[in-house]
């Protein structure tokens, strides 16, 4: 059974850091894209980064760029995001994402609120 499970959330101040998880189980993620989104309140879900499964390439939103990172550990079988200067419009739940086998599989989210 796929499962994505996110965490890693919570309040941080504007300029702080946190790291999200999504630990993966049911597949093995380093064989599949794996996508981050985010959802504000009153907007839209929107992709946040990526990374792809043949070689690790990964890509961001003009947003993100130069502040988020995504990346993979195989062996934990879970990809993680490292978000650093945040900021108060990056306050949203986050999602990962895996298309596998023609569906789309979601996590429950985790919340990050960026204030101060």
């Amino acid at each position: 059974q796929v499962q994505l499970v996110e965490s890693g959330g919570g309040l941080v101040q504007p300029g702080g850091s946190l790291r999200l998880s999504c630990a993966a189980s049911g597949f093995n993620l380093d064989y599949y894209y794996i996508g981050w989104f985010r959802q504000a309140p009153g907007k839209e879900r929107e992709g946040v980064a990526c990374i792809t499964s043949s070689d690790g390439s990964t890509y961001y939103a003009d947003s993100v760029k130069g502040r988020f990172t995504i990346s993979r550990d195989n062996a934990k079988n879970t990809v993680y995001l490292q978000m650093n200067s945040l900021k108060p419009e990056d306050t949203a739940v986050y999602y990962c994402k895996a298309p596998i086998g023609g569906m789309d599989y979601w996590g429950k989210g985790t919340l990050v609120t960026v204030s101060s």
